[in-house]
Formats: C-alpha cells, structure tokens, sequence
C-alpha cells in the first residue's frame, strides 16, 4: 500500500527518499565493452547468443525485414505513429538556433559562434520487458531536426532473432538509417568503438537498464551521450479536487514501468490523500503488469501531505521530479514558481502519458533530482558550438602586452614569447 505521510510530522530524509541504488555492475560492463573493442561483431554475436538466446547470422536490419514489420503494423497504429511524429518534429523544430552569431568590434576584431550537426548519433532502443517505439520518435526525429548525418539504431532481438515490428515501424517513419540487433552493454560499446559492421558514432542516446547506463557511462569521453537515466518519476501536485481515480491512474502509468520507478502524490488534502490511496489498491489488481506496479508502489509511492499548495511546490522543487503533474484550477498561476522539474504538465487533462507519446515535447528527461541542473533532450543536444576569433594586426599588437603580463603570472613564459613574437621591435611590449 502507498504511504501516506503528513509533511512537518515526519523527518525530511523520509519526505525526500529516493530509489536505493543497484549494485554495482562496473567490473561486468568493463569486460563487456573490452571483449567488444577487442573482438568486435564476433564479441557482439556471442553476447546476443547468450543473453538474448538469438543466435544471428548478421547483426545488420535488412530493408526486407523493415518492409515486413511495416506490413505486421497496424494501418490505426501507423496513422498513430505518423501523427506522433509530425507533433514530435513540429515542437522540436521551434529549437533550431541561429547557425551563426558574430560579433564585430572597432579595431580590425571578430568573434563568433557556428554551429555544427553531429554527424553520427548512436540511438539506443530498449526491447526488453517492454518494447518502446515512442523513445525511437522522441530520441531520433530531434537528430533529424538538427542535421545530424547518419543515425544508427541498436535494440535487442528476441530469441528468433526478430525485432519488435513496432520499433522498426517507428525507426521507418522517424527515417533511421541503419539498425542492428544488439542490446545491452555490447550494443553500447559497439557504437562506441564501431565494429566490422556497426559503425563508431560520435554520441550515443537513449535509456535503458542498469548494464546500459553503467556502459554510457564507462564510454563517456571517448563518445558523448545524453544523460544516465534512473528510474522513471512523476509527481502529481494536486489541490484534491480531481477525480482520485484520475490520480491513482496517473500515478500507476509510472509505477508499472519497473519495480524502482517513483509515483508521489503531494497535495493540501488529507481527505484526497486517502482516497487516491484507495483508488490505487483497486486500480492495481487490474494491471498487465500488477507485480511491477505494487511492488513499485510498495517500495517507492508516497502521498505527502501539506499545509498548503505553496509548501507543496516547495517540496515538489527539493525532489525535482522527472515528470511533474500540475492538477489544479489554474496551473499557469504555479508555472513560473516551478523551478525543478524534466516535463510539466498543466492541467487536470494532462496526464504524463500525453507527454510520452503524443503530445510533441520530448520524453527523454532527467531522473533522480538532476532537473535541478539537467534539461530535456532536445535539438542541442545533437549539435555542436565552434568559437572562432579574428585580430587583424593592429588590433593584436593593442592586446600582446597584457596577453604577455598574464601569461608570465601564470607562469607559462612560452604563451607570453607566442603573443610578443608578432610586435617585436615595437617598444610598448617590453614592459617589466
């Protein structure tokens, strides 16, 4: 059952808890991603044998599997995928910036900024307990927006060997380049360090498990990504006039995800409190995945209750949730008080589920508290910013002493020959 806990009457560390930690996996990850570097698709190959039980002969999607898939995909769920798709890529498309700016100073003196696509982006795709076309929208149409080259898709096989239709329909519609079967660690290192088949990306994005965020991790540096991703969050903030079946559902949507995911409630009625906690003991026993939920719930659900809905922003910012439910009268009145948070959603006809596959803005979020500095995916995220500056030598010869004088205050006498080298002979350089 969901705890309910009255805020002020019990201590901070219990209000503020998050999912206890796995276990570490480093040591596993480290061999994985060494057998892949070394031995590349044979590594690959042998690690879908053994932990996704699919014995292949190539890594590599053919355009025939593709065509198939699309022919096993309904024409509703085709019709859902491309109106997804276009709401995803029209939101996502206010993100472009400026290629350039530039600014120009009296003096023969220009600086600037260009930006850059990043030509090859790694796409991970989980395909585990539960398979996610939506995340193949939300991580690949972004790259698309911002020019990236080549997306490269990887996601595990079953044991036949087949991919989810559903994702390759997504990766179709989303206009994925290449996708390969491999999921888990290897996948990862093998986008990290390329292999015969699957080419090295310069970034790789995309959630996934334990193994998969500890391989991020490791292939950090020599590769960029997007985020380690937790556990999956929402946080409802209500002022308890919503239907508590609402909540008690919107609440669950989380909760079944995966045993560590994170459903709270914070509201100013204890009354609403009560009946949300009843609504989700009901609302449970219904669910495909009624083990997962509880035990999420059980584990991880709390309803805090508190004096008022300003101290419930205020608890609400401190926990700085992946996913934020505003369900009151007047939700853009809090707007602006929000100052933590991955996605926020306005309104008692907004649930979090609308921000997962249709609505436009982006999915991928920050997990466990890190809203406090991290932001969503978006089409940044798929460039690159270059500096560029332009002295004539007038304008140098104006800087080269106080460039030597700084240089020689950080004791690095080289920068300082580099600036007066350019205006020797010229008097107002040789200051002592």
């Amino acid at each position: 059952m969901i705890r309910i806990l009255k805020f002020g009457e019990v201590s901070k560390d219990e209000i503020f808890a998050r999912v206890e930690g796995v276990s570490s996996v480093e040591g596993i990850i480290a061999d994985i991603i060494e057998n892949v570097k070394t031995r590349g698709d044979e590594a690959v190959l042998e690690y879908c044998e053994k932990f996704d039980h699919a014995k292949l002969d190539s890594l590599r999607v053919s355009p025939e599997e593709i065509e198939e898939a699309l022919a096993l995909t309904e024409p509703d769920f085709l019709r859902i995928l491309k109106r997804a798709a276009d709401n995803i890529t029209e939101y996502h498309k206010m993100q472009i910036r400026e290629e350039i700016f530039e600014l120009r100073k009296d003096g023969g003196i220009i600086m600037g900024q260009k930006i850059t696509p990043i030509e090859k982006v790694g796409l991970y795709v989980p395909g585990g307990s539960a398979a996610y076309p939506s995340t193949v929208l939300m991580d690949s149409i972004p790259a698309k927006i911002a020019g990236c080259k080549e997306l490269v898709m990887t996601t595990p096989p079953n044991a036949e060997g087949k991919i989810n239709p559903y994702i390759l329909a997504a990766a179709s519609v989303a206009g994925v380049d290449k996708i390969y079967k491999t999921g888990g660690a290897q996948a990862i290192a093998a986008l990290a360090y390329g292999t015969g088949s699957i080419p090295k990306v310069d970034k790789i994005v995309g959630p996934g498990n334990a193994f998969v965020a500890e391989a991020k991790k490791q292939v950090y540096g020599l590769v960029s990504i997007d985020m380690i991703a937790g556990p999956s969050e929402v946080l409802v903030l209500s002022d308890g006039k919503t239907d508590p079946a609402w909540t008690a559902a919107d609440l669950l949507s989380q909760a079944e995800h995966d045993k560590n995911a994170s459903a709270v409630l914070i509201t100013d009625s204890m009354d609403f409190a009560l009946a949300v906690q009843k609504e989700i003991d009901e609302q449970v026993k219904k669910l495909d995945r009624c083990e997962i939920a509880s035990e999420s719930i059980d584990r991880n659900g709390k309803i805090i209750v508190t004096d008022d809905l300003d101290q419930a922003v205020d608890v609400s910012n401190e926990i700085a949730p992946e996913h934020l439910e505003i369900c009151v009268d007047d939700p853009f009145t809090y707007l602006p008080k929000i100052k933590n948070a991955g996605s926020i959603f306005l309104g008692r006809n907004c649930p979090e589920a609308l921000g997962d596959y249709m609505a436009g803005p982006n999915h991928t979020l920050p997990t466990m508290g890190t809203a406090k500095f991290s932001s969503p995916l978006s089409v940044d995220d798929f460039i690159k910013k270059t500096q560029y500056t332009y002295f004539d030598a007038e304008a140098f010869a104006g800087y080269a002493e106080d460039i030597a004088y700084f240089a020689t205050k950080e004791g690095l006498t080289g920068h300082a020959r580099s600036a007066l080298i350019r205006t020797e002979g010229n008097e107002k350089n040789k200051r002592k």
